[in-house]
C-alpha cells in the first residue's frame, strides 16, 4: 500500500501496522496496512487481507461497545479504512487480563509475583484464570518496546490526574467485560487485551482498534479447562503463535538477534489464522474485498467530503 496525498492533510505519520492521516487537525483517515510486527519490529512480508480482517473487527467492536464508552471512529468507507476524531493520545495502553498467559506469563514463570504494581495470585499455571482481571498499563513509547508502568507511577508522574485513571480504569474493566461477553457467544474466551484512550474536546475517548487479534488474546472455550488439566497448550487464535515462532527461531526483538526467513506457505497460514479469528468472533463468512490504491483513495476523498461539516459527535 502506497503512501497516499490527501487533500487537506496536515500530517503523515507511518506506525508499525497503520499509516495515519491527520486531515485539517481535525479528523483521522487510519489505513490498517498488511504488515505485521511482533516484539516491537515489523516482519519483513506482509499478511494477505490482515489489513481488511483488523479494520473490519474493529470497526465492529467500536460499535459494538460505543455504549460503554465514547470513540473516535466516524464511519470506515473502504475494507482497510477507518476515519474518526483526532483525539490527544494518553500516553498509556489499558492492558486488561482475564488470563495468566503472554507477558505476564513470561513475567509469573521467572519467578516474579507483581506486575505493574498488581499482585498476582500464587499457585497458578500458564492460562489459568485471574481470580478477577488485571489492569496492567504500559507506557505508549512512539519508538521502541512500550514499557510496564504501575498505577502509583503513573500518577506521580502525573500522566494523568487521579479521576482520569478512575475512569479509564472503570471504561477498560467494562470494555473487557463486553468483550468477553461477545466472545462468548462466539465460543472464545477473551484472554487479555489493551486499550488506547485520548482526550477529545476534554473528554475520555478511546481509540484505535478493540479487541482485534493484534490487540487482543482469544482461547478456544470448547476444552479449555480439560487442556488445563492436562497441562496441555490452550488453542486459541491471535498474534502470539507468531511470537512464538519467532522465540523457537530464536527472535525476540533484541539487539543482534535476525528475524527468521518467512516461507510463502507460512505467511498463508498466519493470513488463515487472521480470517479464522474474523469469521469466529464475528460470525459471519469473511469476503475478501481486495482495492487498489486508486479506489482507496476515491473512497477516502468521497467519505471526507460527506464529512466536510462534521465537527462534534
Amino acid at each position: 500500500m502506497r503512501v497516499f496525498s490527501i487533500p487537506g492533510q496536515t500530517a503523515f505519520y507511518q506506525g508499525k501496522v497503520r499509516d495515519v492521516y491527520t486531515i485539517e487537525d481535525r479528523l483521522l483517515v487510519m489505513l490498517a496496512s498488511d504488515r505485521i510486527s511482533a516484539f516491537d519490529v515489523i516482519l519483513p512480508r506482509p499478511i494477505p487481507f490482515k489489513g481488511q480482517v483488523l479494520n473490519q473487527i474493529a470497526s465492529y467492536m467500536l460499535e459494538a461497545t460505543r455504549s460503554i464508552c465514547p470513540n473516535w471512529l466516524i464511519e470506515s468507507p473502504a475494507p482497510q479504512v477507518s476515519i474518526g476524531f483526532k483525539c490527544i493520545p494518553i500516553p498509556i495502553e489499558m492492558v486488561v487480563r482475564g488470563n495468566l498467559t503472554g507477558h505476564a506469563w513470561r513475567t509469573y514463570r521467572s519467578g516474579e509475583r507483581k506486575l505493574c504494581g498488581v499482585e498476582m495470585a500464587a499457585g497458578l499455571r500458564e492460562n489459568d484464570f485471574f481470580p478477577t482481571p488485571i489492569i496492567t498499563p504500559s507506557t505508549k513509547a512512539a519508538v521502541g518496546h512500550d514499557e510496564d508502568i504501575s498505577a502509583a507511577e503513573i500518577l506521580q508522574r502525573g500522566l494523568v490526574t487521579p479521576e482520569q485513571w478512575d475512569l479509564l480504569c472503570r471504561y477498560a474493566l467494562a470494555l473487557f467485560e463486553k468483550g468477553k461477553e461477545m466472545a462468548a457467544q462466539q465460543g472464545l474466551i477473551l484472554a487479555d487485551t489493551k486499550y488506547e484512550f485520548g482526550l477529545l474536546n476534554g473528554r475520555i475517548t478511546l481509540m484505535d482498534e478493540v479487541h482485534t487479534p493484534d490487540s487482543s488474546r482469544y482461547f478456544y472455550a470448547e476444552g479449555f479447562h480439560e487442556r488445563q488439566e492436562r497441562g496441555e497448550k490452550q488453542k486459541q487464535l491471535s498474534k502470539e503463535f507468531v511470537r512464538e515462532w519467532l522465540i523457537a527461531h530464536d527472535f525476540m526483538g533484541k539487539e543482534g538477534q535476525t528475524v527468521p526467513a518467512m516461507t510463502d506457505e507460512w505467511i498463508q497460514t498466519i493470513s488463515n489464522r487472521y480470517i479464522e479469528l474474523y469469521e469466529k468472533l464475528i460470525g459471519k463468512p469473511f469476503q475478501p474485498m481486495p482495492q487498489t490504491d486508486e479506489e482507496t483513495q476515491q473512497k477516502i476523498e468521497q467519505s471526507l467530503l460527506r464529512l466536510g461539516s462534521v465537527s462534534s459527535r
